[in-house]
C-alpha cells in the first residue's frame, strides 16, 4: 500500500500538458516518480484487500493485439470480426463456467453475452432492463397509470453485504432499492426476500428486481440463489446474479454446487 496522502499527485505534474514531446527516459522517470509511488499493488502476495486482479503473459499480449487493431464494435458493420468474436467468445466463457445452455447465444433463444466496461456497469444495465420490462407490463395492466406513478412504486432488493455498485445502480435508475439483513451466515435467503416483498406489496409497491450475490466483496458469502430464484420466478421479478468476485471459481466443476439455481436467473 503506498504511503501517500490524498492530493499527492497534482503537485508532481505540470499545470498544463507539455507543448513539446519528451524523451522516453523522461516519460519513464515520471512513471516511477508520479505513478508508481502511488500505486496499490494488487498483484502483491501480501495484498489481502478486495480480490486479486489476475494477469498473465497471454492476457498482456492479447491486450497489445486488441489495442493495435483498435476497432470499435458498436454495430456489426462497424467491425464484423469484433462483434461476432464477442458473441462466440462469451459462449466459450459460459461453457467454461458451466452456465445453462439457455444463457448462450448458440442456443438460438434470448441468451448471449455482452462485454460491459465494468461489473458495476453490468449491474446497472441489468437493473435498467428489469425496470423497462416491469414498466411495460404494468402499463398494459394499468393503462391509466402514468410512467411516473409506475416508477414511484417499483422496488428492488439485495443483501446488505452486496457490493456498493448495486445500491448505486438503484440511484442511477431512479428506483427504490432495499438492502435486506442476511441470516447468521451473511446470506440472503428466500424467506427473507419473500417477507420483504409481501410487506412492500401490502404497501402498494411493485417488486421488480432482485440481486443475488455469489461471493460478496466483504466476506465472500454466497446468497441462497436457488431459494431466491423460486421467489423471483413466482412473482415475475427479474433476478440478477452478481458473481463478479467469485464467479470465476465455477470454471472448476467442484465449486459449481454454489451456483445451484442459476437457471432461474434473468441475467
Amino acid at each position: 500500500v503506498p504511503s501517500v496522502k490524498p492530493g499527492y499527485l497534482r503537485p508532481l505534474v505540470p499545470e498544463q500538458a507539455p507543448q513539446q514531446p519528451e524523451p522516453w527516459t523522461a516519460v519513464m522517470a515520471d512513471i516511477e516518480r508520479v505513478v508508481m509511488s502511488g500505486v496499490t499493488h494488487w498483484h502483491s502476495p501480501r495484498f489481502h484487500a478486495y480480490f486479486p486482479t489476475a494477469n498473465s503473459y497471454p492476457a498482456i499480449v492479447a491486450d497489445m493485439l486488441s489495442d493495435a487493431i483498435a476497432c470499435i464494435g458498436f454495430t456489426w458493420i462497424a467491425s464484423p470480426a469484433c462483434t461476432e468474436l464477442e458473441v462466440v467468445m462469451l459462449d466459450w466463457l459460459g461453457q467454461m463456467l458451466g452456465l445453462p445452455e439457455e444463457f448462450l447465444a448458440r442456443s438460438g433463444g434470448e441468451g448471449g453475452g455482452v462485454i460491459q466496461g465494468t461489473a458495476s456497469e453490468a449491474t446497472l444495465v441489468a437493473l435498467l432492463g428489469a425496470k423497462n420490462r416491469k414498466m411495460q407490463r404494468v402499463k398494459e395492466e394499468h393503462p391509466e397509470w402514468t410512467e411516473f406513478e409506475i416508477l414511484s412504486k417499483l422496488v428492488g432488493y439485495c443483501n446488505k453485504q452486496a457490493h456498493s455498485s448495486v445500491e448505486r445502480a438503484g440511484l442511477l435508475g431512479g428506483v427504490k432499492l432495499r438492502s435486506l439483513k442476511p441470516d447468521a451466515k451473511r446470506r440472503l435467503r428466500g424467506d427473507i426476500l419473500k417477507e420483504a416483498m409481501d410487506e412492500d406489496i401490502k404497501n402498494g409497491l411493485i417488486p421488480f428486481y432482485a440481486v443475488a450475490t455469489l461471493g460478496t466483496t466483504s466476506s465472500c458469502t454466497f446468497d441462497a440463489l436457488d431459494e431466491i430464484g423460486d421467489v423471483c420466478n413466482s412473482r415475475d421479478v427479474w433476478l440478477h446474479v452478481d458473481a463478479a468476485y467469485a464467479g470465476s471459481a465455477f470454471i472448476c466443476p467442484e465449486y459449481r454446487y454454489l451456483m445451484k439455481g442459476m437457471e432461474k436467473a434473468d441475467s
